[in-house]
């Protein structure tokens, strides 16, 4: 290659914000194992994914929702709801299977209240999300009475304590096969396109004929019906059901969503970019802990870390206007 060409060539390389992450993501796990003999193994890596695959798995709901100009800060009350309805409905009599199936039903109906009401009432989700956050709270713990159930049969430990092979959590097989489905949707389809117009602009999408409410509705229930399986997850992962699950899981959630290059204002986001976001912030924050930083540093680290990832997204979103 002549250097002419090679120039044109390196001129023509854009690196983009998923690379970016990566890269943030590759040079995090190299200093917590240069600080932490012993961390960087694939069992170590598989392992510790046990502890973001819930939050994960809401973030792919969060994502939408981000892009279309929304928030949802009900999640962590909402997991909360549905492990106890799974929890104390199988206290009450219910067989574990339809009680399952009963807490799910609860946050997926509880994903369409929020739509409908942000839809119908013509508020910003930031109100009607902060009322459900407390609502769904008040519910959980009104229904346990602050109580916990444990009792749970050995073959609920089959959604968030097995692993395949001895070595893959099932959990992260339902987190990789999930973020694949929402990655195709929203890259690939109709309704992915529709989620993108209505950040863009909202009214416009209206005047060219979407159904912008309809479409807004689908993406909480979706949220909803993600929030669900967390939970069962999460439920099926300590064994326990209990009001004060999912404690301030919302701020995580919507930090990982921002951290993967998703705009806050709407109208840009993708799923693999939520992904990298997951990444970078779950094994931050089991390095430190492993490491045994105390807390109020490992705070400062993470918020280092949020703001470089900010910048890399907001320094080639102008690259490439």
């Amino acid at each position: 290659m002549d250097v002419p060409r090679a120039a044109d060539f390196l001129r023509s390389f854009r690196p983009s914000r998923t690379t970016g992450l990566f890269v943030l993501f590759v040079v995090e796990i190299a200093l917590i194992s240069a600080a932490v003999p012993g961390y960087f193994s694939v069992y170590g890596l598989l392992d510790a994914s046990r502890q973001f695959v819930e939050a994960g798995i809401i973030a792919l709901g969060m994502t939408l929702v981000i892009i279309t100009g929304g928030i949802d800060l009900s999640v962590g009350s909402l997991l909360a709801l549905v492990s106890v309805t799974i929890g104390f409905g199988m206290d009450a009599g219910l067989p574990l299977w339809l009680a399952i199936l009963a807490g799910m039903g609860v946050g997926t109906l509880c994903g369409f209240f929020n739509g409908v009401m942000v839809t119908a009432l013509r508020l910003h989700p930031l109100v009607v999300t902060l009322g459900t956050f407390a609502l769904f709270r008040g519910i959980a713990f009104a229904v346990s009475g602050a109580g916990a159930v444990s009792n749970f049969p050995a073959w609920f430990g089959v959604f968030g304590q097995t692993t395949i092979g001895g070595l893959v959590p099932v959990q992260l097989v339902f987190f990789v096969v999930l973020a694949a489905a929402f990655a195709i949707m929203l890259a690939r389809t109709r309704f992915g396109r529709y989620v993108y117009a209505i950040g863009n602009n909202e009214v416009t999408a209206r005047f060219s004929g979407l159904d912008t409410d309809r479409a807004k509705i689908a993406i909480y229930t979706l949220t909803g019906w993600l929030v669900s399986i967390a939970a069962v997850i999460h439920t099926s992962r300590i064994s326990s059901a209990r009001a004060n699950a999912g404690f301030v899981l919302e701020l995580t959630v919507i930090a990982m969503v921002v951290l993967g290059g998703t705009r806050i204002t709407g109208g840009s986001g993708t799923i693999l970019g939520t992904v990298m976001g997951v990444l970078i912030l779950s094994y931050l924050q089991d390095g430190l802990l492993f490491a045994g930083v105390r807390s109020d540093w490992g705070l400062v680290v993470v918020g280092a870390f949020l703001i470089v990832g900010v910048f890399i997204n907001e320094f080639f979103r102008k690259e490439t206007r």
